[in-house]
């Protein structure tokens, strides 16, 4: 078993959500059917980042430190460099 911590951004207002789970595929349709309290309100959810942890106190550290202003400062700081990153050379 595995546990993933992962992100979500709401595609209307561009606000994060961040949890965990040892079920990724379950949690998201709970997100998409608005069954999750936290993000019922919320408009359509996209998976904008994700991590795995072979143990559940690893996936609950790391899921606290991505809720923290250095959490979310290394996300963006990954993202952008994901999205920006460096072409592989074609030779």
């Amino acid at each position: 078993m595995y546990y993933v911590v992962y992100i979500l951004e709401d595609q209307s207002d561009k606000t994060w959500y961040t949890g965990y789970t040892s079920d990724l595929n379950r949690r998201m349709k709970e997100h998409e059917g608005k069954r999750s309290p936290y993000t019922s309100r919320k408009g359509q959810m996209k998976l904008i980042y994700a991590e795995m942890y072979l143990h559940k106190m690893d996936a609950i550290g790391r899921e606290t430190f991505l809720k923290s202003g250095s959490g979310h400062r290394f996300v963006k700081k990954q993202l952008a460099n994901y999205l920006s990153g460096p072409l592989i050379a074609k030779g």
